[in-house]
Parts: C-alpha cells; sequence; structure tokens
C-alpha cells in the first residue's frame, strides 16, 4: 500500500504483527521504521540488525522467544538487497506464533523488494508499506509539524528556504531544525541564513535553471554526482523542476498572474518565486511536452535497460539535453 493508506490505519490505531517500508525516500523509510518501533515499545526494548548483521536463524529464535526483561519482542532490521521470501514468510509466522512481538523491515536503496512484498498481507497480519520522494508541500507541511512538536516559532518561508538550502534532504532540515529551536526565536529566513549551511559545493538550484537555459552544466553535474547523489534521485528532481515550471507556465496562460498557494499549495521565498516565474513563462508549451517525453525516457532506461553506468549515462543525457532545448 501507498502512505496514505497506511496513515489511515495509524489513526485508527490499527496495528499489525509485521511491517515492510521500501521505495524512493529513504529518510519516509527510516522515519517510520522508528515510529513504528517506538509506538510498540521503549528504546530498550527495540533490537536492530543492520545490513550484514541480519542471520536469518537468530532473528527467527528472537521472535519466538519471548524475552525475559520485558513483555515487548521487537526486531527492526535494515537491509538493502531482498531476503528470500521463504525467511520473510518464516519471520512473519514467527511474529504471528508470539504475541510479544513485532518485526520491522526498512529496506534501503533501489533493490527488488518485490519479492519480500509479495509476503505481507492483511492475511498474515502485515503490511508492506511503498514511500515516493514527498513533494515540496508534502515536505514542508512535515517540516512544518516537526517545528510545531519542537514548540518553534517560524515563518512557512523560512521553512521552505530551509528545504531548498538542503536539496531537498528531509534529514538534514530536521538536523538544523532542532539546532534552531535552541535559539528560541522566531524562526525567519535570515536566522536561517545566519545558522544553517547547505551542502555540496554547487548550488543545486542554480544547477537546474542553468540546465534549462541550455547552459554548460558539465562541470557541476559532476561534482554533484561525485558528492554522492543518487542518479535515480537527481533525476526526479530535474522532472519534478520541469513539472512546477509547466504548471506554472499553464496556469499564467489560462488565468494570469501565477499564484504560488494555489499552484504549488505554498509560498516559496519571493526571489525564487519570480526567477521560476520568469523562466516558466517564457517556454512554450510543445516544448515542455518534449523536455518531459525525453525526462521520461532516460527514466525508462534506467528501469527496462542493462545500463553499465548510470552516472556517465546521465552525464551523457543531460548534456544532450541542454543541447536539444536550448
Amino acid at each position: 500500500m501507498y502512505k496514505n493508506e497506511f496513515d489511515n490505519y495509524l489513526k485508527q490505531n490499527k496495528k499489525f504483527k509485521a511491517y515492510m517500508f521500501y521505495g524512493q525516500s529513504i529518510f519516509l523509510i527510516e522515519q517510520y521504521s522508528l515510529v513504528i518501533a517506538q509506538m510498540f515499545g521503549e528504546s530498550d526494548e527495540i533490537e536492530k540488525l543492520y545490513f550484514d548483521d541480519y542471520n536469518f536463524k537468530y532473528a527467527k529464535d528472537k521472535l519466538l522467544q519471548s524475552s525475559l526483561f520485558s513483555s515487548n519482542n521487537i526486531l527492526l532490521i535494515k537491509v538493502e538487497k531482498k531476503i528470500p521470501k521463504k525467511e520473510v514468510d518464516a519471520l512473519i509466522e514467527a511474529c504471528n506464533v508470539n504475541p510479544d512481538s513485532t518485526l520491522i523491515f526498512a529496506c534501503m536503496g533501489d533493490g527488488d523488494f518485490k519479492t519480500m512484498e509479495n509476503s505481507f498481507s492483511l492475511k498474515t497480519n502485515s503490511v508492506a508499506v511503498r514511500f515516493f520522494q514527498p513533494t515540496d508541500l508534502e515536505a514542508t507541511k512535515f517540516l512544518e509539524y516537526e517545528a510545531k512538536m519542537l514548540q518553534m516559532q517560524y515563518e512557512v518561508s523560512a521553512l521552505n528556504h530551509l528545504y531548498f538550502m538542503h536539496k531537498n534532504d528531509l534529514a538534514l532540515c530536521v538536523n538544523d531544525l532542532k539546532k534552531l529551536a535552541i535559539l528560541n526565536q522566531l524562526i525567519t529566513i535570515n536566522v536561517v541564513d545566519n545558522n544553517c549551511f547547505g551542502i555540496g559545493t554547487v548550488n543545486f538550484e542554480d544547477f537546474l535553471y542553468d540546465l534549462i537555459n541550455g547552459k554548460d552544466i558539465s562541470d557541476d553535474l559532476t561534482l554533484i554526482l561525485e558528492e554522492g547523489m543518487n542518479e535515480i534521485f537527481l533525476l526526479n528532481q530535474v522532472t519534478s523542476f520541469v513539472q512546477q515550471l509547466f504548471m506554472i507556465s499553464s496556469y499564467a496562460r489560462t488565468m494570469g498572474q501565477p499564484n504560488p498557494k494555489e499552484i504549488l499549495g505554498f509560498v516559496p521565498p519571493k526571489n525564487i518565486w519570480e526567477k521560476k516565474s520568469k523562466l516558466a513563462i517564457n517556454i512554450k508549451p510543445e516544448t515542455f511536452q518534449n523536455i518531459l517525453e525525453y525526462l521520461l525516457d532516460i527514466e525508462l532506461d534506467f528501469k527496462s535497460s542493462k545500463i553499465d553506468n548510470q552516472s556517465l549515462y546521465l552525464q551523457s543525457a543531460l548534456r544532450k539535453f541542454t543541447v536539444l532545448f536550448r
């Protein structure tokens, strides 16, 4: 199931014996895994097996035997590649045999977890939840929630600014919110600029504008990938940026002056919005169609073709992009 459906179960206080979280957003996978684990017990009742620490026999024995020191037996397993279906089935069954046990799988990265997902169903009192990268609006709402939990006073524009500063990395944003909360003052854009620092040597927003404007992005693209940004994540960010530009352009052509609240659901910092609107309005509708089809073809190649080096392939495709749509 997807996040929204699972959130409805949470609101109804519905609990399962086994959980599997996977998808595009590492932050949401880790966040939900920890929240669910803490929902069932205290920190000292949660045992974590990360990556190479996983051992099927140990995990099964752990789930079948109740703890001598507490009433909750919670096992959180973080993996980067799929676990055989027979093992997953056996671990879920162990949870259903032992009423004290709860199993949580946090599946990280781009591995094929489909065979694992098939083991989770309402019949076995288990659930698999797939996460996508949150939209800008969803991310901002999440940051607002975190800020309220920290009892902070803030301007929404400051949270948007922090989000863009960190290249849409929610984990870094949340860490900075905790630091800003110590200031015990109204958080504005200026406060963010004075106390937080964006990651990387390349401004990602500037990179996106240069790409759409047909400028040479070769050096910046190389640096971005060398800093560790995932190729698929980068492609998704480019596509998301183009989709936003298309929404702005379509609104302007049909309704007149673009309204950020109606288009995006929130109000970005003024300088960012003005720059983005100007760029969007100057792109023709047919060009948007060609750009989006080109980006979707790249994504399809990633998912269906055997590309030996995704980094070199993406660099070549984006350099070609600047020539085709200049």
